[in-house]
């Protein structure tokens, strides 16, 4: 496993958690005891802060305060934690696999999303659900999607489409990514570009350009699959770029941006440049998990093979909002976290 520090970064935007094996243990002791997290989730998630609240107080404030702070790093890499002892095979569907009999990785995947905010679930992602099941699908294999394998997935943070026109204000605060099976080759990367260190590559017109809004971002390719028939569906104008200089925030759209003359052209070709320059490389592995600021960079995910054998990677993701009250606007009656 690898990671590459950014050249740029003047202070640290990644951070590393490892856990010893007796706090591994003993977690994974407790979780492996919780039942099936979606049949009562608010009882499943006050659960899983009981167990989590046992970690030393040093990895425990390292969490807490990369959900809370401006100025701390954007992605944080925490291995050493509990799995599952024995998995089903790796679902071809993308949907949630019906034969998983124990919910360790789904308790490590939530309790560390309690511990930096609250999942919550879109209508037009994974249906709703509060537990997404990365894998690739055969036939999404050259989208810019998490069914993707056979392209590079560029750039991006995860956004939601939203009628306002502005598909980066009810999108993740932040995105938790567990792993329970690499891919065949052990070759799949994810990376994170955090906009601290992309602000430094960029030239001074350029940033200025990425300040403007002279970008139109596509919905998800989730909704433009399932919900506008292939089409594509633009949001207003935005910049790429927002925010103090201190505490830049990026907004780009993995299903597509759209730029609005040759100068935010220009400048969204070095926005990814940028971004390659600088990224953080993880190669993720079972018991590991990254922790995915989606305001403070961009994310992106490297080509693999992909086999669709039952043995193919698989991942499990949440959406984590600090805050769901400025998204009421969106809230499914009678579903607490759905939107």
């Amino acid at each position: 496993m690898t990671v590459n520090a950014s050249a740029f970064a003047t202070e640290p935007t990644l951070i590393e958690i490892d856990l010893s094996d007796r706090v591994r243990d003993s977690l994974g002791a407790e979780l492996a005891a919780t039942p099936d997290p979606t049949r009562n989730f608010d009882w499943s998630m006050a659960r899983y802060q009981q167990v989590f609240a046992q970690l030393p107080t040093e990895t425990l404030q390292q969490i807490l305060d990369f959900g809370r702070h401006p100025d701390t790093p954007g992605v944080g890499y925490v291995r050493n934690l509990p799995v599952d002892e024995r998995l089903p095979e790796t679902p071809r569907d993308g949907k949630p696999s019906p034969d998983k009999a124990t919910f360790v990785v789904e308790g490590v995947l939530l309790g560390l999303s309690g511990l930096i905010g609250e999942p919550v679930g879109f209508m037009t992602e994974k249906n709703g659900q509060l537990v997404h099941d990365v894998i690739p699908v055969e036939g999404g294999a050259m989208t810019q999607t998490n069914q993707g394998s056979s392209v590079f997935l560029n750039f991006h943070n995860d956004v939601v489409h939203d009628a306002i026109g502005r598909y980066d204000v009810a999108s993740p605060d932040f995105l938790v990514l567990s792993c329970l099976r690499a891919d065949h080759d052990g070759v799949a990367r994810t990376y994170y570009a955090d906009a601290r260190d992309i602000c430094r590559a960029v030239d001074e017109r350029t940033l200025e350009t990425l300040r403007s809004p002279l970008f139109r971002m596509n919905a998800p390719g989730s909704y433009v699959r399932d919900v506008a028939g292939g089409a594509e569906v633009l949001s207003e104008p935005v910049p790429m770029i927002s925010g103090p200089g201190a505490f830049p925030e990026a907004a780009a759209a993995a299903n597509g941006v759209r730029p609005m003359n040759d100068s935010a052209r220009s400048a969204l070709d070095r926005l990814q440049a940028a971004c390659r320059e600088v990224a953080h490389e993880v190669f993720l592995r079972p018991g590991q998990a990254l922790l995915i600021n989606n305001r403070k960079g961009l994310h992106a995910r490297s080509r693999f093979t992909a086999r669709y054998d039952g043995r193919d990677r698989w991942l499990q993701r949440t959406y984590v909002r600090r805050n769901q009250w400025d998204i009421r606007y969106r809230a499914a009656a009678g579903r607490r976290r759905l939107h």
